[in-house]
């Protein structure tokens, strides 16, 4: 079916079934699925998609974004970056005096120090700032997590990695993608304590999924996140 209203159109699969409620579903390729008690009146799917219609947008936008792929990032005054979960303004401020260049988050703002007005150099101190970032919400959340492990990780690194969040070797050394800085801090805690159940079981079998679970109950919220951000966790 077709709808258009506040001059958008939007298309959309029906589904009758045996369910007392409408159910509104948006997939990872942009299709809108709506589940509806049978017998219902379309005139009353369609005011639900209206009252809806705002968060549908914002959903089918990021769906959009999300299958175009990563954009080429803008060093310049204003453009946003990710941080902890959100999208902050940055401020570029050149300083030929300092030693190094690097970045304050403070205000609400990301605050790049540069000695030249460069988009490398704006581009390589914000990647610095998410390394030592990371490094620190790693570390906090190891501490924070310790009292359900016997052992203790025998090394932390922050990496650069292109094709996981974290992960643990057979000696307990733990490595994390320094790009988990601009995710919320309890995923951060949930990729930690994924990388720390590895201590205990080095697969992926139901008793480490088991100990994931019973530590972090809602582990597969955090999941879902990084699945349909991990696009613009770049810099």
């Amino acid at each position: 079916m077709i709808h258009t209203y506040l001059g958008k159109t939007i298309r959309f699969e029906i589904k009758y079934k045996n369910r007392t409620s409408i159910g509104i579903t948006i997939d990872s390729y942009g299709n809108l699925e709506v589940q509806a008690p049978k017998g219902i009146p379309d005139d009353r799917v369609l005011r639900l998609l209206e009252e809806k219609w705002e968060l549908i947008q914002q959903k089918l936008k990021e769906m959009q974004d999300r299958l175009e792929g990563p954009q080429k990032r803008l060093y310049e005054q204003g453009e946003s970056f990710l941080y902890l979960g959100n999208n902050y303004p940055v401020e570029l401020l050149e300083n030929n005096q300092i030693e190094q260049d690097y970045v304050v988050f403070e205000g609400e703002t990301l605050r790049i120090y540069v000695k030249k007005m460069e988009d490398e150099s704006v581009k390589q101190a914000l990647k610095r700032f998410y390394y030592q970032q990371c490094k620190a919400l790693v570390e906090k959340s190891i501490t924070s997590y310790q009292s359900y492990f016997k052992t203790k990780p025998r090394s932390i690194r922050i990496t650069d990695s292109k094709t996981t969040w974290g992960t643990c070797d057979s000696r307990q050394q733990l490595t994390f993608n320094w790009r988990l800085a601009m995710a919320p801090r309890e995923v951060v805690d949930y990729v930690v304590v994924h990388e720390m159940c590895h201590m205990v079981h080095l697969n992926h079998d139901r008793s480490f999924w088991r100990l994931v679970g019973k530590i972090m109950p809602d582990y597969k919220e955090k999941e879902n996140w990084l699945a349909v951000s991990n696009w613009k966790m770049t810099v």
